[in-house]
């Protein structure tokens, strides 16, 4: 049984510009978001990094599967040793002087087996987090 994506929607008091610069220069990510060594928002591009909480770090292995400048980015979310590629997708809207990001996390219900630090719910706090106060504080003070 296919379950319904988990999505969160935010407003920022940012251009559209500078919140796709947040989710596509490595080196602004880093800020705010996970350390990668290396990102292009490039189809085909694989970037990996470790995430999680304490001793609970995971290697994240993603791969970027679309671009559409200033508007869409998608990639894969999959877990080393782990077969499932679950998808995650930040889209941007302009809303005057503001920008409305969506992302969609699609696929969790496929990796929820993996163990209890994979529940849905943990990525309902994750993703708030990261999107709702991380990113949000990022590009309201850049």
């Amino acid at each position: 049984m296919q379950q319904q994506p988990f999505v969160i929607e935010r407003t920022y008091n940012a251009p559209v510009q500078a919140v796709w610069e947040a989710i596509t220069d490595k080196d602004k990510m880093k800020q705010w978001y996970f350390d990668l060594e290396a990102f292009k928002p490039e189809v085909g591009f694989e970037f990996r990094f470790y995430g999680g909480e304490g001793e609970n770090q995971f290697l994240h292995i993603c791969r970027i599967t679309e671009v559409i400048p200033g508007q869409k980015l998608t990639h894969t979310w999959q877990y080393e040793g782990q077969p499932e590629e679950t998808f995650v997708t930040f889209e941007l809207f302009p809303e005057g002087d503001k920008t409305r990001l969506r992302l969609t996390h699609e696929g969790l219900e496929k990796i929820a087996g993996y163990g209890p630090m994979f529940a849905k719910e943990n990525f309902v706090a994750g993703w708030t987090d990261i999107i709702g106060n991380l990113l949000k504080d990022f590009v309201e003070k850049n």
